[in-house]
């Protein structure tokens, strides 16, 4: 991709700004960023997406969301600090109670949960960090979670920037997306686990074969990761805010250094890891992405769009496409079902940087076609 000349003189001269953010993303001035060639924003082909209906609404500052098996949901507030289930049919919401020990401010709270083996996970901000914790929890009528038992703690927390996405990969560890908190030496500083991709156990542990042995770093030199994924031959994506410039797309590979604070968007230097999509930030502050049907699904909060990158292999087969721009507001959180042919969509107009409107905020159901249908 073109530009890095710009790209990294741009960033020499705000990656040290802290103030507070203009959207989702952080440290942005006023001026427009420079157009991108790699995202055209031209019209979607209606075909592989529509919006079949919207599950349930009434939700406050959504942020994380789980499918249970049977198809279900768990959707947690960020600011309520509370899990609540959602009938994957009818919409119903029954609450699951309030997670202990979580402080909300800024853009910390309850923020990302996984689900596996009788154990919800959650991504939280307490007094002291950020953290993963696990909580039993039956999926009977009338169950409650369990009291939360720590998974990974120390994680660095801010104001801003505190990532907070969890999934489980395909291998059985659970990866978790951090930010660097707005001090951006965290993120290339790999005793630190701010600004990284973690890989572990579901105990917490260090994952076998993690790249940094004794070590739950995965991968370093992010920003604020905020949405994984994994394509069908097992690659891990993410979606990662960037400062005044580029917003990215990266396909993720153990011990890579993803540039920041050094470069920002693809800068093509030895040593430093280019994405596979940057958008510019006006049109993205991603947050949530999904695979289904050989494509990414991003979320775009400021943005207030869906992505659509088609893939073939490691690489992009074709240019991104915009969807539902500026129909629902910010998006925040992306979820395929098990088949590949549905998306769970969650809106964030209530998370203090939105226009709540009646019903907000929702989870939308999508119905995902191949591509051309």
């Amino acid at each position: 991709m073109g530009g890095a000349a710009g790209v990294v003189a741009a960033l020499l001269l705000v990656a040290g700004c802290s103030s507070p953010e203009d959207g989702e993303g952080g440290d942005r001035t006023a001026s427009a960023p420079p157009p991108s060639s790699a995202a055209p924003t031209g019209s979607a082909d209606p075909g592989t997406v529509r919006v079949a209906g919207t599950l349930t609404e009434n939700l406050k500052s959504p942020w994380g969301l789980a499918e249970l098996p049977g198809g279900d949901l768990l959707v947690s507030s960020r600011d309520e600090r509370t899990v609540t289930r959602v009938d994957g049919r009818t919409g119903r919401q029954t609450p699951l109670g309030e997670v202990p020990g979580v402080v909300p401010e800024g853009e910390g709270g309850l923020l990302g949960l996984a689900f596996r083996d009788g154990w919800v996970y959650a991504y939280l901000t307490a007094a002291s960090d950020n953290r993963i914790v696990r909580m039993r929890y039956g999926g009977g009528a009338g169950d409650r979670l369990g009291a939360p038992e720590p998974v990974l703690t120390g994680i660095p927390k801010g104001f801003v920037h505190n990532g907070g996405r969890i999934a489980f990969g395909p291998d059985g560890m659970l990866y978790a997306g951090t930010g660097e908190t707005g001090r951006t030496g965290l993120a290339q500083d790999r005793g630190s686990l701010g600004g990284k991709i973690l890989r572990m156990t579901p105990e917490g542990r260090p994952a076998p074969g993690n790249p940094f042995p004794g070590s739950p770093v995965y991968s370093y030199g992010h920003r604020n990761v905020q949405g994984l994924a994994w394509d069908a031959d097992g690659r891990l994506w993410a979606s990662e805010f960037g400062q005044n410039t580029w917003d990215e797309l990266n396909l993720v590979e153990p011990g890579r250094n993803y540039g920041w604070p050094v470069v920002e968007g693809a800068a093509g230097r030895a040593g430093y890891t280019d994405p596979v999509a940057q958008w510019p930030t006006s049109e993205a502050s991603p947050s949530g992405i999904a695979y289904a049907r050989g494509a990414i699904w991003m979320a775009a909060l400021r943005g207030e769009r869906l992505w659509r990158i088609p893939l073939s292999g490691a690489e992009r087969s074709g240019d991104p496409t915009a969807f539902l721009k500026g129909e629902y507001g910010r998006l925040r959180t992306v979820l395929a079902t098990a088949g590949g042919t549905r998306l769970w969509l969650v809106t964030s107009e209530t998370d203090t940087r939105g226009t709540p409107g009646p019903g907000d905020d929702r989870i939308l159901r999508l119905e995902v076609g191949p591509e051309g249908s």
